[in-house]
């Protein structure tokens, strides 16, 4: 019996505003050199976060300090090269390739956590990864792989990492303080690789500081969001919910001028039904042990 929880619409919901984000930094990137953007722009989402969870803070832990900052890495490893990518694909390319991750989290979670996922979830990816190859259209890439399309497809990797380690310490650490130090240590983290990509600060633009606290904003929800859903809403199925991305990132370059061939509805239906496969389950089937999610606690 199909059963939606509201931490599953709540994902659905950041996926819509997750898809928006290609455009606007694609965009952002002609004013600012890529980690110079994702640092100011994680760093605000920290810095916000830091202010919301203050009265936590205090009880920071090293559980939570190695579990935020790995979960750090592999956003700063994904949202850092994806940025870099775009300087040379388009947006709605990134969308397409980044969203590669639906199908490896379950590959990695079954190699590294030996759990395979259900069958359910593995017709709703399946479902899910036809849509994404309608999308992007037969060739849409080419045979061969320019560097900022290899660079997406490697960031395609560490945000499915980023699901699973969410996943890994779920309901071991505090929501908020995990937050807050995922959010600096990718901000961090981006700013001290400039001088090794040969990056230098950007001048003064209105268009990269605008984009980079407006998505600073958005990365902070994003990743609360992320966090809180995932207490009770597995990697797998999370995977196929933010599948549902290059749609809307598909929706809002259409909106920007961008015009999608026939074959990218039926694509984007399949998404759409790999969804619903996915979260076809009996409604008094007792939720897996093996796949637990980050606990909330009422300390903000």
């Amino acid at each position: 019996m199909l059963h939606i929880r509201r931490q599953e619409l709540a994902l659905i919901a950041i996926t819509v505003l997750w898809g928006a984000t290609f455009l606007i930094v694609h965009e952002a990137v002609r004013y600012s050199g890529p980690l110079f953007f994702v640092g100011v722009r994680f760093l605000t989402a920290g810095l916000i976060a830091v202010l919301v969870f203050r009265r936590a803070l205090s009880g920071l832990n090293r559980r939570e300090l190695i579990a935020g900052s790995a979960i750090g890495v592999s956003v700063f490893l994904g949202y850092g090269l994806q940025t870099i990518g775009l300087q040379s694909v388009s947006s709605s390319t990134s969308a397409f390739l980044t969203a590669l991750y639906v199908p490896i989290v379950p590959l990695l979670q079954w190699a590294v956590f030996r759990r395979a996922p259900r069958l359910a979830a593995l017709a709703g990816i399946g479902l899910a990864f036809a849509g994404l190859v309608l999308l992007a259209g037969p060739g849409a890439t080419g045979l061969t792989l320019n560097t900022g399309e290899v660079l997406t497809l490697i960031s395609a990797v560490a945000i499915a990492a980023e699901i699973l380690l969410i996943g890994h310490y779920a309901g071991r650490v505090h929501l908020g303080r995990v937050t807050v130090v995922q959010l600096l240590v990718a901000g961090a983290l981006s700013l001290a690789a400039m001088p090794v990509a040969g990056e230098s600060v950007p001048s003064f633009s209105w268009v990269w500081l605008t984009a980079a606290v407006g998505l600073g904003a958005a990365s902070y929800v994003i990743q609360l969001v992320m966090n809180w859903a995932q207490n009770s809403v597995s990697p797998t199925r999370a995977a196929v919910i933010y599948a549902g991305e290059p749609v809307w990132g598909g929706v809002f370059g259409r909106l920007a001028g961008d015009r999608l061939p026939p074959l990218a509805f039926v694509g984007a239906a399949l998404i759409v039904a790999g969804v619903i496969v996915s979260e076809l389950r009996p409604r008094d089937r007792p939720a897996p042990q093996s796949e637990p999610a980050i606990r909330e606690e009422s300390t903000v």
